[in-house]
């Protein structure tokens, strides 16, 4: 089964006006015999679910299959696509410690720096409750601090996220001090963001501001959408300034006001720039080039190099948390980013060539 990352953000029922989160998101395999849903999700939950409990959300609508509210007796086909939402946040599910290699870079009594690496989740929820990273960093913490946990250290120290299929620098607290000033700094917008991205099309100018709320896409709300200022979305800026242009696609580098979910990838959608490979927002296909078949096969040879949305989190700015010292971090491009760069550079030499 196809699995997905948990969302943050939460889900408006616009009957009760209660919000719900995502707790399981699943696409059913092929070879799945015929399954009452609530079977099948009492199978998939174990313990954390009831039949009753299941039920219950079932009516209440907070169980959909294609995006539609079924009944208990629906029986699963392959290639449903289902959704359980929860009233619990994704915060509040248990943080178990598991010891993993973790990719950290730097740290010191107050804080880590890792190096994240592209498809790895970053915090339980949605299906993944084990093999995140914050599982890792917990039973890290917990060996340099017997007593620490939720309690003493939310989300042991997480004081911002990056996507899944994004690679990059992430910055974890080690103590409750340091996490609500770093919280704050982020707050502030202090906090020095840099990420390159590899996008569709050429831009005519060399640097550029996006604007325009983020927030949930009113229709497909597992995505989200940039809406005009106003009292849906949040504040959400990019900047943003051409590094390399290959015709058909432009290295661009991105530095973030806001940390809005998806922020740059919604935001390059929106100017009609998606990101290289990016499936959810459009990246996926070719959307600038030839008709040549020569052409699509060199795309898909850049797709398998780089099977994942081209966007790294490069540049980690900020004041540390106690010495109050500018810290400064750096992250080279990981080798499937640097492989699809290195061949749109040759096949733009392979183009003026044959001018």
């Amino acid at each position: 089964m196809n699995i997905s990352e948990e969302n943050a953000s939460p889900v408006e029922n616009e009957e009760s006006g209660e919000e719900w989160y995502e707790r399981l998101s699943l696409k059913v395999d092929k070879g799945q015999e015929p399954l009452r849903i609530d079977k099948f999700l009492i199978a998939r939950i174990g313990e954390a679910g009831s039949r009753n409990k299941i039920q219950h959300a079932i009516e209440r609508g907070m169980v959909q299959v294609n995006s539609k509210n079924i009944k208990s007796n629906y029986k699963i086909k392959p290639g449903d696509q289902i959704i359980y939402f929860s009233e619990t946040t994704p915060e509040e599910f248990v943080i178990v410690a598991e010891k993993m290699d973790l990719p950290i870079i730097y740290e010191d009594d107050d804080i880590i720096v890792v190096n994240k690496t592209a498809g790895m989740v970053v915090h339980p929820g949605n299906g993944n409750y084990s093999g995140t990273l914050l599982n890792g960093i917990a039973w890290h913490l917990k060996q340099q601090q017997p007593g620490v946990n939720e309690e003493t250290l939310p989300r042991f120290g997480m004081v911002h996220r990056i996507d899944k299929n994004t690679s990059g620098l992430l910055l974890l607290a080690k103590t409750d001090k340091a996490s609500r000033d770093l919280a704050n700094q982020f707050f502030e917008h202090t906090v020095i963001r840099r990420y390159h991205a590899l996008v569709w099309g050429d831009f005519e100018e060399e640097e550029g501001t996006i604007t325009g709320h983020v927030g949930r896409h009113q229709r497909f709300r597992k995505i989200m959408d940039v809406f005009p200022d106003g009292d849906y979305g949040k504040e959400a800026t990019t900047h943003y300034t051409v590094l390399e242009r290959f015709r058909y696609v432009t290295l661009v580098e991105c530095r973030l006001e806001t940390g809005r979910t998806h922020q740059i990838r919604v935001h390059m959608q929106h100017i009609g720039h998606p990101l290289f490979n990016d499936e959810t927002y459009g990246g996926d296909k070719i959307v600038k080039g030839t008709i040549f078949s020569k052409y699509k096969q060199f795309v898909d040879n850049c797709f398998t190099i780089c099977p994942r949305q081209a966007l790294h989190a490069k540049t980690l700015g900020f004041i540390h948390p106690r010495t109050r010292k500018e810290m400064f971090f750096e992250s080279d491009l990981p080798a499937d980013m640097a492989g699809v760069i290195e061949k749109w550079r040759g096949y733009v030499k392979t183009l003026n060539v044959e001018r």
